[in-house]
This record gives structure tokens, C-alpha cells and sequence, in this order.
């Protein structure tokens, strides 16, 4: 090869690096990649312009943007009522079964959100054997139509690039709808192996709060002790922070010195009883908030804060919301409250100003599960236009000749109109993750075609598989992607393998259908991890699982879903 086409390949490895090494910030790693292909003039300027713009791609864009509205509606809520009754095993089966249906045509991860707390306070089911099976039902539903979950959609995307007519909508469905029933009877059957979720667990959320001492408190050259803040009803003073310096475990001796820290963990609603201790103030008081209304919120995967610290995010600017309490179960929090960063699935208790309901940005940063509801929740003519609306829109790509880009236009269009959807909210909330994502796989893409790379290693795997079948390129192909999707997430390994399975697919001289799909099943097909599917991370924290919990309950479904894609896509998919 070439000086240029080592080159390329050397992108293309660091492109696998940093996916590896910063797996939560794929869409960085992504643009980098682009600009290196534009800088080593593999592709030009009108070729990353044209790939912005891929029909599947936009596709993919106006989805989530509509996705928006139809989250605010009251569909999963009134539905979700209706599941947990009965005995235990129907009210298991008709949730699961719920959550996988609603899944293939909604995001899954707004289905799981609003399921979590329904699931946690129903005396049916214990939590703790339904919640990770409900993140793998939504995984498994997600399987089954184009726009079920969005590596799909990537798929797709990439799938157009090539000069191929986009996938149908319902070409993913016999091989999901398979691989679903099978393995949600392997769910259903291994559900009683999970652990049960502790009652006092269930009761009581085990926050992290901090307090500090103020110059001129009484407390102030006192035991911990003597100041009786060892003996506090469900809060236990777990650390203290003396001038960046941590002190754990807290004796009862310990004196304490002006501008001390304390940091409990316990019952938030508790946390009030801190007030009564002369010069001690909490966390949330700086900002001047604190009253006895408090809202609890659940981080949502493409929050904005994701990152950054609690000091550094700004919640009073941001939100009119100052931060009293934070929870991330599975994980011990550790410091300042304001030095903690914040994760997707974390727990917050926010004490809220009058101005916090009428904020737009609640929406793409918060799930509220209790207290203040936003303002911007859609009710009566508007919530029912959004959730006939998105039915007709899919109704018509699968009964008309309509194409789903268009439909799909028509009913942003109508939320726009309608008031179901801002334009504020579209350009605040706009995926740039995702397109970056999908526009750096297009790229790269590209980049191996012009560079003459891809020609190249068609030719290699040809020579390598010569003679043998194509079967065991459809095996590694569907096991590489699985795997990557463990370690980077399905979206940035879907993006990464479609190229080489598309190019083996050619030096093989075969139908590129099966190894394409094979790259969109394996991405999907996250089951032994909490770190490589969204709705993974937040039944990890909601439930208090551990990763060998993942490990223990998802290994029969990988081999389960495994087999069954592996078996049916050659027969579906024929090369």
C-alpha cells in the first residue's frame, strides 16, 4: 500500500482508540476523525457536505427531533397503569411484553424512565427482579422495525451512502421479532436468580448531603459529638472536608474547625433537620432556594450537565434550581457535593425557584419523578395530536409509497404548528451528537473508497476466505460488533464496522444484505454490561446492581440472541 493509504488506516485505528479510551464522548472522536480525513485530503468539502445531508441520516435527525413531543405525552404513563396487577408472572409478562412493543416504535429510553418508578413502588414484582430485565426487553424491542432504535437508523444511513435503497421498515422484524421471543422466555424463566431489591431500599433513598460550617457557628470548636451530630434520625455523617482534605471515616472526637464540610449520606427528607444547627448551611441554602417543596430528578443520557461538575454546571442560571441532595446507586459518592460530577442515571434532589416550571430546557436534561411537573408536559387536544400524529406518520410509510423522510416532515411540521414543539426547543436540543457520529462514519467511509484502501482489503479478505464461506464473515462480523458495543456503545460501533463488513461483503463477491445486518443485530445486542446501552445505565443505578449482576443474568441472553440472529439471518438475508 500506499504512504496515503497507511495513513488512512492509521485514522481509522486511532478513530478505535479514542472511541475506546473516551467512550462518552464518541461524537468528539468522530468530528476529529473528519476533519483528519478532510486535512489529509481523503474526501473535500462537498463530500462532507453531502454526507451532512444523507437522506438516512436526516432521517434519523427528524425522528429524534419529533421523538421530543411524543416523550411529553401521556401514552407510556396511562398504559403502564394498567401492567402491574394480578399474579407476579402475568403482571412480568405483559410488562416486559409492553416495554418491547413500545420500544420498536418509541425511544426506548424514554420508555424505560417512565417506567422505573412505577416498577419501584409496585407491590407485585420486586424492582430488583424486574428492572434489569425491563432495559433488556426495551433492547430486544428496539430490534424490531428500521426506527426501533438508532442504530438502525445508522445503519441505514450508511447502507444509503452506497447507492443501496434504504431499508424497509419492517425488514429488522422477523429476526428481532425471533430473537425477542426467545429470549424473553429466557428472561422470564432466570427472572427469580436476580436478587431482590432490599425493602429498606425501597423506602428509603440513601442521598449524599453536604453542609458547612459557618465562621461564626456554635459548632465551631465542638466534638462531632458534643455538637450531637452522630445520633441525627436517618442521616449519618459520613465525611468531612477540611481545606481539600478528606476525613473518613469521622471520629466522634473530631473537632470542628470554621468552614468544615460535612458531608451525610441518608433520608433526604430529613434533610431539613440540618437547618436547626446553628451556622450550618446547606449545599442548596447558598443559592438561596431551599424550602420545604423539593423535586427529585433522574439525569437523562443526553443531558447537557453530563460531565461537568455540579458547581461548574450552573443549576441556578440554568434551571432557577439549586442541588440539595445526589444519588447514584450501585455507586459510594465520595466529597463535595459541588466536585461531584455528574452522570447519566444519577439522582438529584433540587430545591426549585418560581421559575422553575416555566424553564424549556427540563425536557433534554431531566426526568422529574416527583414534585414540580414542567410546565411544557402536553395535555388534552395537543397530547392527543402528537400520539395519532406519530401513528398516522408511521401508518402512511408502511401503507402508502410515501418515503418515512417525507412523513416525517409533515409531522414536525404539524408539532411545530400545533405548538406540541418550539422551534427554541429544536435548535437547544438539536442531536449534534448523533450527527456528528454518523457524519464521521460516512466520512470515513468514503475516505477508504477514494483512497483505493477499500479496494485493497476486498481483494485481501478475498484471497484470505478463498474457497471457504461466507458464513464466517457474517460470525465475526456479528461478534466483533458485539463486542465493540460493550466497550464503546452500539451507536459508535455500529458507525465503526459497517465499512469493513460492507468491503468483505465485496472482496467476497456476495450480497453486502446479510453482513449489514449483522453489524445492526450485533450492535443491539448489549446484555452483559451496564456501559454500552443507555437504558442499561439507568435500571444500573435505579436497581443497585452490580456489574456481576449484568454478567450472572445477561450471558444465557447474549448466547440466546446470539444464536438466533446468527441462524435466521442467512435464511432471511440469503448471500
Amino acid at each position: 500500500m500506499l504512504l496515503t493509504q497507511w495513513l488512512l488506516v492509521a485514522i481509522f485505528a486511532l478513530t478505535l482508540i479514542g472511541l475506546v479510551f473516551f467512550p462518552n464522548k464518541p461524537e468528539r472522536v468522530f468530528g476529529s476523525t473528519t476533519l483528519l480525513c478532510l486535512a489529509a485530503s481523503f474526501v473535500s468539502t462537498d463530500d462532507i457536505l453531502s454526507n451532512a445531508v444523507n437522506p438516512g441520516l436526516v432521517t434519523l435527525l427528524l425522528l429524534v427531533l419529533c421523538s421530543f413531543a411524543y416523550e411529553r405525552t401521556s401514552i407510556i404513563r396511562r398504559i403502564s397503569a394498567l401492567m402491574l396487577n394480578g399474579k407476579s408472572t402475568t403482571a412480568s409478562f405483559r410488562t416486559l411484553s409492553f416495554t418491547a412493543l413500545s420500544s420498536a416504535l418509541i425511544s426506548n429510553t424514554a420508555v424505560v424512565a417512565t417506567l422505573i418508578s412505577v416498577v419501584k413502588k409496585n407491590t407485585v414484582v420486586n424492582p430488583g427482579k424486574l428492572l434489569l430485565p425491563l432495559s433488556f426487553a426495551a433492547i430486544l424491542g428496539g430490534t424490531l422495525t428500521l426506527i426501533g432504535t438508532s442504530t438502525n437508523l445508522i445503519v441505514n444511513s450508511l447502507w444509503l451512502e452506497q447507492g443501496q435503497e434504504s431499508l424497509g421498515f419492517f425488514d429488522f422484524t422477523l429476526v428481532g421479532g425471533a430473537a425477542l421471543v426467545a429470549c424473553l422466555l429466557v428472561i422470564l424463566l432466570r427472572q427469580n436468580t436476580l436478587a431482590d431489591m432490599p425493602s429498606d431500599q425501597l423506602e428509603v433513598k440513601e442521598y449524599l448531603v453536604e453542609a458547612q460550617v459557618k465562621p461564626n457557628s456554635k459548632l465551631v470548636g465542638k466534638s462531632i459529638e458534643a455538637n450531637g451530630l452522630r445520633n441525627l434520625d436517618t442521616l449519618f455523617l459520613v465525611e468531612l472536608v477540611r481545606e481539600g482534605r478528606l476525613i473518613s471515616p469521622v471520629t466522634p472526637d473530631e473537632v470542628i474547625q470554621p468552614e468544615d464540610r460535612l458531608i451525610f449520606s441518608g433520608d433526604v427528607s430529613k434533610v431539613l433537620v440540618l437547618q436547626q444547627f446553628d451556622g450550618l448551611t446547606l449545599f442548596a441554602q447558598l443559592d438561596g432556594l431551599l424550602r420545604e417543596n423539593l423535586t427529585e430528578v433522574l439525569i437523562k443520557p443526553d443531558s447537557a450537565i453530563v460531565g461537568e461538575t455540579l458547581k461548574s454546571a450552573g443549576f441556578r442560571a440554568r434551571f432557577d434550581a439549586a442541588v440539595v441532595a445526589i444519588r447514584r446507586e450501585g455507586t459510594s459518592l465520595s466529597g463535595k457535593l459541588g466536585d461531584i460530577t455528574v452522570q447519566a442515571g444519577d439522582f438529584l434532589v433540587l430545591a426549585v425557584g418560581s421559575d422553575f416550571c416555566a424553564r424549556t430546557n427540563l425536557t433534554k436534561n431531566f426526568y422529574i419523578l416527583s414534585g414540580h411537573k414542567p410546565d411544557n408536559m402536553l395535555s388534552g387536544w395537543r397530547d392527543s395530536l402528537a400520539i395519532f400524529g406519530f401513528i398516522i406518520a408511521i401508518a402512511l410509510t408502511m401503507v402508502t409509497s410515501i418515503s418515512l423522510l417525507a412523513s416525517l416532515m409533515f409531522y414536525l411540521a404539524l408539532l411545530i404548528l400545533s405548538g406540541c414543539l418550539t422551534v427554541n426547543e429544536i435548535k437547544r436540543r438539536f442531536p449534534i451528537e448523533i450527527w456528528l457520529i454518523v457524519l464521521g462514519a460516512l466520512t470515513l467511509a468514503q475516505a477508504f473508497e477514494h483512497s483505493g484502501v477499500a479496494a485493497i482489503f476486498a481483494n485481501e479478505i478475498e484471497q484470505l476466505l478463498a474457497g471457504k464461506s461466507a458464513l464466517i464473515a457474517l460470525v465475526v462480523i456479528f461478534f466483533i460488533t458485539l463486542l465493540l458495543t460493550e466497550v464503546i456503545t452500539n451507536s459508535a460501533a455500529a458507525a465503526l464496522v459497517f465499512p469493513v463488513a460492507y468491503n468483505i461483503a465485496i472482496g467476497l463477491g456476495v450480497n453486502p444484505l446479510p453482513l449489514v445486518m449483522a453489524v445492526a443485530f450485533g450492535a443491539s445486542g448489549s446484555f452483559i454490561s451496564p456501559y454500552g446501552y443507555q437504558t442499561n445505565i439507568m435500571v444500573f443505578n435505579a436497581g443497585n446492581y452490580k456489574v456481576a449482576d449484568f454478567i450472572k443474568f445477561g450471558w444465557p441472553i447474549t448466547l440466546t440472541y446470539s444464536f438466533v440472529v446468527l441462524m435466521l439471518l442467512p435464511q432471511i438475508f440469503p448471500f
